[in-house]
């Protein structure tokens, strides 16, 4: 189809065998930038997709692809019908034609008309036949809508039959994308029922369908729990639709929790009403004098000049002023996604509103599995729920946590308690409690008064009593650390006041930090290492034990022992024989570069960006000969750590095998099998079906990711071992 000349090129249509395809390009945690793959070009992700109403276009199609670069957008396939004009053009020319737009098209199907108006003329096969006929990019079933008013049995059956009804949508489509929108109200039951359902079936993408009126009545907490009862547990390889969600305020949360698609007339609907839309709430024009936010659709108004234009004109100008706040806000989403700092953005957000407010606090605090101890603030524990209503959701947060990268580059910026909640942090001590062991068995030390890097505080001190019979500990404001991993993500890197490293320790809080490393009834040892004059005489007075030479080797080896279990996962027997007699090339400032095992071989290397560690070909071959447990079957999910079994295995396909061995990235579709600990930016070892390795490198996916997508990468290979 030949389209009128333009500012913008039209798109490109993607490879057709990419068609109606999801790929995951970037991720932090569960919030992913990723592509949909239309005939009208390549949708990147997360995006507001702007509702166009065919009788009433405030900004014009063509202007949002033009101007703002817009990629998609939804307009109603009911209202086109049901209007002889529209539908005869739609029919001729095409929907793309009628609104005069290039890009992908996405169709309401006339659900939301049957809340707001009782009900609707058309059939399910006829609207979805409709939609397929006007030529949309991707179309949408005719779900039955639920209300927070309505009963458990009423919203029941409307879940049921909208599942009825996907059966013959889907059929009636042939193929072209279909969205399945997920049901089930108040309901995190019915929520689940459905998303489980709908994902058995081949749509496309799924809408959460059913939060208009929760987001109108503000109840944003229900709004949270919505989200991660219905994410946690659909299908990953589908994008996820917040059906009508189009305040900027929302986005940094619900992105964190996996959204992938917005759309909303909420950039119109407010500027009819002269309001503004702004990333903390809602504002009236006729409250200010000044604008919060700078755009280009404003710059040459005041307020003022804008309150005294006739309605029209305000209403137009206030739209392209919403839409380039909600734009602005998406960018900022996206960005922080590549930062890995999304949750971060998304506290930011929670403190501008109350309601948003407390729906974060539910979020972070509810889980019944948490590690954190922070101290407890009044509006924590106001937020939290006791007894089965936590329980309930306890898996879910898992989902959420068990997808989060760690050790991350960059500092750890404090953000108070809500820090103690991130769920990065949250999975970093996960990790640590399960595969960290006790290698000693005399009294605690444990050190404070400091900040990072404190090898530069004490690191001599270390080196003349590691090799004596003490467990050493850092206290942090994350809590206690390994020394072996003093300088790992994100204890090492937390950016903050002063007074958070002259907090002095709580007894009883390090007796349980400690419980939770598998030390119990020890003499505990507490050093304050803010004044480092003569520490050295006054720690061996305190012990009661003589000077003693260095012992850098011990030093070092501790360190790698400790990286091998919690990083890699290996059995601390494992990682001490590993480690013996072993050499070490040290850096400028004292820190290891490069591990030598005793027969001349390069394993291992500390990052020492964020306190990771990295394999080399040799290191990997050793990994993979210690392996114990049969080869894995499937992609089962498990959210445990699995301590002592090994870095996860990738069993991939014969066609991928020479590709992968020459150190190729494994790609979606190939893998036929994984571990289940598997966790994104995790070390893996790439093997064939007979157990043979392939390749090494760190996982881009969970379980459910690698059994699912059809596109993208899966692994990103270091190195190949022919």
């Amino acid at each position: 189809m030949k389209w009128q000349e333009g500012i913008r090129e039209g798109p490109k249509p993607c490879r057709e065998q990419d068609q109606g395809r999801f790929e995951i390009v970037t991720r932090d945690g569960q919030a992913r930038l990723g592509k949909i793959h239309t005939a009208h070009g390549i949708i990147e992700t997360p995006c507001l997709l702007p509702v166009i109403n065919p009788n009433i276009r405030t900004i014009e199609p063509r202007e949002m692809w033009d101007k703002y670069g817009i990629q998609a957008l939804i307009t109603n396939s009911y209202v086109i019908w049901k209007h002889d004009k529209l539908k005869d053009v739609a029919l001729a020319d095409g929907v793309h034609k009628l609104i005069d737009y290039p890009g992908a098209i996405m169709t309401d199907s006339g659900t939301f008309q049957s809340y707001v108006y009782g009900d609707v003329e058309v059939g399910v096969e006829e609207i979805v036949q409709f939609q397929k006929d006007i030529g949309v990019d991707i179309a949408t079933m005719l779900d039955v809508f639920t209300r927070p008013d309505m009963t458990f049995t009423q919203v029941e059956k409307a879940v049921d039959e909208t599942v009825n009804r996907a059966h013959s949508s889907i059929e009636t489509a042939e193929g072209v994308m279909l969205n399945g929108p997920i049901q089930g109200g108040l309901f995190p039951e019915l929520r689940t029922k459905s998303a489980k359902e709908m994902s058995k079936l081949n749509f496309s993408v799924h809408p959460i369908g059913g939060i208009v009126p929760i987001m109108e009545q503000q109840k944003y907490r229900e709004l949270a729990k919505i989200m991660l009862a219905c994410k946690s547990n659909l299908t990953p390889n589908r994008p996820v639709h917040m059906f009508g969600c189009g305040h900027p305020m929302l986005f940094p949360m619900l992105i964190a929790m996996g959204a992938d698609l917005f759309d909303s007339a909420a950039y119109v609907l407010f500027a009819r009403d002269s309001r503004i839309l702004t990333p903390w709430g809602t504002e009236k024009l006729s409250d200010i004098e000044e604008w919060p936010i700078i755009m280009p659709s404003i710059s040459n108004f005041t307020p003022s000049e804008v309150r005294k234009m006739n309605k029209e004109d305000r209403t137009i100008l206030l739209s392209r002023y919403n839409l380039e706040i909600t734009l602005q806000e998406l960018s900022r989403c996206r960005q922080a996604i590549r930062n890995g700092t999304i949750w971060r953005l998304a506290e930011r957000r929670s403190h501008q509103h109350p309601a948003l407010r407390e729906a974060f606090l539910w979020l972070v605090t509810n889980p019944a599995v948490s590690t954190m101890e922070p101290l407890i603030l009044d509006d924590y524990s106001s937020a939290k729920e006791t007894g089965n209503e936590r329980g309930r959701w306890e898996e879910n947060w898992d989902w959420l946590v068990n997808a989060q990268f760690t050790p991350r580059n960059g500092g750890e910026s404090w953000g108070g308690t809500d820090t103690h909640h991130r769920p990065h942090v949250e999975m970093a001590r996960r990790r640590l409690f399960a595969r960290w062991s006790s290698r000693k068995s005399g009294d605690v030390i444990v050190f404070h008064g400091n900040s990072a890097p404190w090898r530069d505080k004490i690191g001599d001190l270390i080196e003349r009593i590691c090799h004596l019979d003490y467990e050493i500990f850092i206290q942090t404001p994350l809590g206690l650390i390994p020394w072996g991993l003093e300088d790992l993500n994100p204890w090492a890197h937390i950016e903050g006041p002063d007074w958070l490293k002259k907090r002095r320790p709580d007894y009883a809080w390090l007796q349980r930090e400690l419980e939770r490393l598998g030390i119990t009834d020890r003499k505990i040892i507490t050093i304050d290492i803010s004044d480092t004059e003569e520490l050295h005489n006054r720690v061996f007075e305190m012990l009661g034990i003589e000077p003693t030479d260095r012992d850098k080797d011990a030093k070092n080896r501790s360190q790698i022992v400790d990286k091998l279990c919690v990083l890699y996962n290996v059995n601390v027997s494992d990682a001490i024989e590993i480690c013996n007699d072993a050499t070490f090339v040290m850096s400028r400032t004292g820190r290891i570069r490069n591990m030598i095992d005793s027969s001349g071989k390069h394993l291992f290397s500390p990052r020492l960006a964020e306190g990771g560690m990295s394999l080399t070909v040799d290191g990997a071959r050793i990994l993979h000969s210690l392996r114990k447990l049969p080869m894995p079957e499937g992609f089962n999910v498990d959210y445990s750590q699995n301590p002592g079994h090994g870095p996860a295995w990738v069993v991939v396909n014969e066609d991928s095998e020479p590709f992968v061995q020459e150190g190729r990235n494994v790609m979606h579709g190939f893998v036929l099998a994984c571990d289940p600990w598997i966790r994104p930016n995790e070390g893996v070892l790439v093997v064939n079906s007979a157990g043979k390795l392939l390749a090494y490198g760190r996982s881009q996916s969970t379980s459910s990711e690698l059994d699912s997508f059809t596109k993208g990468i899966a692994i990103k290979v270091r190195e190949g071992c022919p």
